[in-house]
């Protein structure tokens, strides 16, 4: 099986109005960022590759770990920053000195630039990738091509 990112896409939007829960991945259900791409692993690749250990919303904050990026280049494929493409898996660091602690899809790389993420308070939306969600971006991935 292979992903293609038409698919990721695709299969991102049919996330969309999922309520926000946090540590959830169930679509139509609720879920968090995480759970999104969780979601739309087991959709394009099957089973999960590794168990989620239970995580607070401050991602580690408080002891400056990685653990979602850790995670990411673990599971995902990392690609360069400049490098931007649709169906891409992209990381966020939500304010300076923080950890990086949001995903989400690019859905679209021409302006204006779209992705996919699961907002607390909103659930999953599509939203614009504007200058301020952009300067946040600190890694982008794409899925394997084929199940590990």
């Amino acid at each position: 099986m292979t992903v293609q990112a038409d698919q990721v896409v695709q299969v991102a939007r049919s996330w969309i109005g999922t309520s926000y829960l946090h540590q959830a991945a169930s679509k139509g259900a609720g879920c968090d960022c995480l759970g999104l791409v969780r979601g739309i692993w087991r959709e394009m690749l099957g089973k999960e590759p590794a168990q989620v250990p239970a995580y607070s919303k401050d991602w580690s904050e408080p002891q400056g770990e990685e653990r979602l990026w850790q995670a990411a280049m673990q599971h995902l494929v990392g690609k360069p920053l400049d490098q931007a493409a649709v169906g891409d898996v992209i990381l966020f660091r939500m304010r300076h000195g923080a950890v990086a602690k949001h995903l989400g899809i690019q859905s679209r790389t021409e302006q204006p630039w779209r992705f996919i993420h699961a907002y607390s308070g909103y659930g999953v939306v599509e939203s614009p990738l504007s200058t301020p969600w952009r300067r946040r971006i600190v890694a982008r991935f794409h899925f394997p091509e084929e199940k590990i």
